[in-house]
């Protein structure tokens, strides 16, 4: 050792008499016959204890867990999994006491014998040998750094030179000395085992036995504990992993302090010689996955439920950093996965198109999976950071027909009404946009759609729901006389119109924008599904829900500010629609799926009941469909996220294949229930009289009886600037499951 750095120990030394010093004349007086020291005001001591003290600090990491209790992922700022006192091996205990503060069971909280002991100690080998301060105001300064709100605090509480570093000691010491007059010395330890650095990442003897060993900390052998002990010190320096020869020579002063302070009971210097010669065996786990990006399964799923925890239940980041939590989520893991692989059937991973596969309970609100081609938050070609599910990014189509068909039912205008519209294509009289034929961005005439393919000149509205008519529901919409009916029903279903790419409910009103029962809206693939599954659900609408639970870290439901439960249970509006017009519906929309002439029939399981619809937007920009059960409700969208792009087929196709390769396997072996029955007084009602004939070149609309036509012709693009609006119109296909 050059006589630098013992003039460096040796100012140490004699700076440690001194605070030592400033601690007995000022916060201690000896206790005659004692075997420690005691506080002089153990009463001012205790009520100067900080909470962060006197709480069960640090909580370790939160866990998010699937719907049957397996682990998605862990949120931590440090890797930490705190464990009780019988889940640390003995062996452990007694290494790090011994190490670190040989008479922790015999003093009160300082040890000043102690203290002046390992300074001679330290000095006379010239490094490290013994600690200083005792393990609990190593636990205080170990919380109070860890609980620190700034920077300034930070600093205070790792201050060492001048008066700052002795206040620093002399609070410590007043804290050590209340703790001991609060806690166990058990609990102590064990908090302290909890909280102490053992490097690698690793915060808390549980992740650092896991990290340099891959075992449990009650199952520490003595030189794995030996090696754990050694690293409080200097975790860098002594890393087994990455310096293994300072990582044994370390290991080798706890063994030998073990073997002096005769703790290592029959062990002979034979045997004490063998053993430290042996290299340090190392088994190094990895670190348990952190945040979104590293999650098991559902990667988009959690990051969904993660803003759901800080924006709505009022979670702070910090808190589920941080705060020991158990979430209890709703995803299903079997669904997630068969609607992953459902997906990758159809589109490849980091494809252009992007798939989305979202579904719901009906009832409940839900969200059972959030399946896409891509990967969550990750720097690869494929990977997206955009949740897609809950981004209201293009339109869907003729899934918003069922708007328009319950707000006509609503009015009175029964599902047996019948419209003529000639020539497969019909002029609105209520509705001004873009005319039929020539250039229709130029015109401001009267809104006109088409049809695409042959269809029939009548239809109902059940004929007109399964082959999804153009012409016969903006036909209806004129009926109505307004948009507002459609789009308040569909506010009332579980609609959201308040994304920057949407236009607002309002707005669509106000603009009487006739387009909107054609989808041109854009629309989150989840709202999509949460309004479908109002039908499932008989009428009843259910906000969509990613978290059943959350617990804190003593397993109790976690409280707000209220002291109420930050999760109080299902977020759903019993008869937002009434159940007649909910379950007529959902009766109609079976032929999409069940009838030759449906839309929707690939995505058909045999045995099960399946509302659907299909959707396509203008120019086949996007498709949809959406299925629904009473148990279960998904929806499908396929589209280019980044810019527009030919899909190449309708709604029938890609969107309904991936319906059906994600529940045909998870229905094999789950009953669902068939829906009530439709209301007959709205299937059969009496039809309003019918209007006065216009001239033929604009269509006619009459209570007339005639065929059911096939197709699906669906529409909505947007304006220039992204904000979907009024006259647009649609191309579409004729046949089943969208040719």
């Amino acid at each position: 050792m050059s006589a630098a750095s013992r003039a460096r120990v040796l100012g140490k030394l004699v700076a440690m008499i001194v605070v030592a010093g400033a601690l007995v004349a000022g916060l201690l007086f000896p206790l005659v016959g004692g075997s420690g020291l005691v506080a002089r005001n153990s009463a001012s001591l205790l009520d100067a204890l900080p909470v962060e003290l006197t709480d069960a600090t640090p909580a370790g990491n939160s866990r998010v867990l699937a719907a049957d209790g397996s682990l998605i992922t862990n949120f931590y700022a440090h890797n930490r999994t705190v464990v009780a006192s019988d889940q640390i091996a003995d062996v452990m205990k007694q290494a790090l006491v011994d190490i670190e503060d040989s008479r922790f069971y015999d003093h009160n909280g300082l040890d000043v014998q102690g203290t002046l002991r390992a300074a001679v100690t330290n000095v006379a080998a010239g490094s490290v040998q013994e600690g200083g301060s005792t393990i609990t105001q190593q636990l205080v300064k170990q919380t109070l750094l860890e609980t620190a709100d700034s920077a300034e605090e930070r600093q205070e509480a790792i201050e060492q030179d001048g008066v700052e570093g002795l206040s620093r000691k002399l609070r410590e010491a007043r804290l050590a000395l209340a703790l001991e007059e609060t806690y166990s010395k058990d609990e102590i330890l064990t908090r302290y085992l909890n909280i102490v650095y053992f490097g690698q990442g690793a915060y808390g003897i549980q992740a650092a036995a896991q990290k340099y060993f891959s075992v449990n900390a009650a199952d520490l052998t003595l030189p794995q504990a030996a090696m754990l002990a050694g690293l409080v010190q200097s975790p860098t320096n002594d890393d087994p992993i990455t310096q293994p020869e300072n990582g044994q020579t370390r290991r080798n002063q706890v063994l030998q302090r073990m073997f002096d302070l005769g703790h290592l009971d029959g062990t002979t210097e034979e045997q004490l010689a063998a053993l430290m010669a042996e290299p340090v065996q190392v088994a190094p786990g990895i670190s348990p996955p952190n945040g979104c990006i590293d999650a098991a399964i559902g990667g988009f799923f959690c990051a969904f439920m993660q803003q759901y925890l800080t924006q709505v239940l009022g979670i702070s980041q910090e808190q589920l950093d941080n705060g020991g939590l158990t979430i209890q989520t709703t995803l299903n893991p079997q669904l997630q996965t068969l609607g992953d692989q459902a997906v990758l059937n159809t589109l490849p991973m980091g494809d252009q198109l992007a798939g989305m596969f979202t579904a719901v309970q009906p009832g409940t609100g839900a969200v059972l999976a959030m399946s896409v081609n891509r990967q969550y938050g990750c720097a690869e070609p494929q990977c997206e950071s955009v949740v897609l599910h809950t981004a209201a990014s293009k339109g869907s189509g003729s899934t918003y027909k069922v708007f328009t068909a319950a707000a006509a039912l609503e009015a009175g205008i029964p599902a047996s009404t019948v419209i003529s519209t000639p020539g497969n294509q019909y002029t609105s009289r209520v509705f001004r946009g873009p005319s039929c034929g020539g250039d229709r961005s130029q015109s401001t005439g009267m809104y006109c759609v088409e049809n695409a393919g042959n269809y029939p000149d009548t239809l109902d509205m059940v004929g007109a729901l399964v082959r999804s008519s153009n012409t016969y529901f903006l036909a209806l919409e004129d009926r109505l006389g307004s948009v507002e009916g459609p789009v308040r029903m569909a506010e009332r279903m579980g609609m959201s119109f308040d994304q920057p790419t949407q236009n607002s409910a309002d707005e669509i009103i106000d603009g009487n924008f006739g387009s909107f029962t054609l989808g041109a809206e854009a629309t989150s693939p989840l709202d999509l599904v949460t309004a479908y599954s109002t039908l499932a659900a008989q009428g009843t609408q259910c906000d969509p829900i990613p978290v059943v639970q959350v617990f804190d870290r003593a397993g109790q439901p976690l409280t707000g500010d209220d002291g109420q439960p930050v999760v109080r249970g299902d977020q759903c509006t019993p008869n937002a629609i009434p159940a007649n017009i909910a379950n007529t519906l959902a009766n109609i929309l079976v032929g999409d799926t069940a009838s030759p002439e449906g839309t929707g029939t690939r995505a058909a399981i045999p045995g099960h009941a399946i509302a659907g619809k299909t959707g396509t937007a203008q120019g086949r920009d996007s498709v949809a469909f959406v299925g629904v059960m009473p148990e279960y409700a998904a929806s499908v969208m396929v589209f280019n996220p980044k810019e527009q792009q030919d899909v190449g087929g309708y709604g029938g196709n890609m969107p309904a294949t991936i319906w059906h390769d994600a529940f045909a396997p998870f229905l094999a072996d789950k009953p669902t229930s068939a829906f009530p029955p439709a209301d007959p007084a709205l299937m059969q009602g009496q039809p309003a009289p019918a209007p006065s004939a216009p001239a033929p070149d604009q269509g006619t609309a009459t209570p007339d009886q005639g065929d059911a036509g096939r197709g699906d012709a669906d529409a909505g693009q947007g304006d220039a600037d992204g904000r979907p609006g009024n006259g647009n119109w649609g191309g579409g296909n004729g046949g089943r499951g969208g040719n």
